[in-house]
């Protein structure tokens, strides 16, 4: 065998053995970051990021789904892209979030639960709101309970409690910003977005 022939199965070898560990790297890194979440109620959250230590595919599979987030102390998200039945979220239904009473996310500092279209980019609407929260004056029902409406049009009589929806399909995020221990030791169930009849 040449001189040149040996350099050129070496480095057929090198770009082969790159292209595989880069695949490999994918899948590994694929499986990991839909491997960290735990879903309940269609809500989907970890307690993970921000505190990977030396787990070097763990941090890479955060740094492919949530590019930016505090660790679980300061903050927990959620997140979801389906109604309690596991249909899409879209703006043609309407939709409502019960929280009963005392069951609010608990935390120190707020919570807010936010519309986005499918690429998490916030969505326009006719009244500028984009969240609704523990800072939007929420009106609570006779029990104490909260009722969230998630829709495209205005809830007649329940507009300070609407989020309102694009036409077609969407995201919610919610966010507690310093939660508490049923939240941090995962006792603590978002409930789910119920489609209303």
């Amino acid at each position: 065998m040449s001189k040149m022939t040996i350099i050129s199965v070496i480095a057929l070898g090198i770009i082969v053995g790159a292209v595989l560990a880069f695949i490999t790297g994918g899948f590994l890194t694929y499986y990991e970051a839909h491997s960290m979440f735990t879903t309940v109620n269609g809500w989907s959250t970890s307690l993970n990021y921000g505190e990977w230590g030396n787990n070097i595919l763990l941090r890479a599979a955060f740094a492919q789904v949530l590019t930016a987030a505090n660790v679980p102390a300061e903050a927990v998200y959620w997140s979801t892209t389906v109604d309690s039945t596991g249909s899409h979220l879209n703006g043609t239904h309407d939709y409502i979030m019960h929280f009963p009473a005392g069951r609010l996310p608990p935390n120190d500092a707020f919570w807010s639960l936010t519309m986005t279209d499918l690429k998490s980019y916030m969505v326009n609407n006719s009244i500028n709101r984009y969240n609704v929260g523990s800072l939007s004056n929420l009106v609570p029902n006779a029990d104490g309970s909260i009722d969230i409406y998630i829709q495209n049009a205005p809830p007649s009589g329940n507009e300070s409690n609407w989020l309102p929806a694009p036409s077609g399909d969407f995201k919610l995020w919610l966010r507690a910003y310093l939660p508490g221990p049923a939240i941090l030791n995962g006792e603590y169930q978002v409930p789910p977005v119920v489609e209303m009849s």
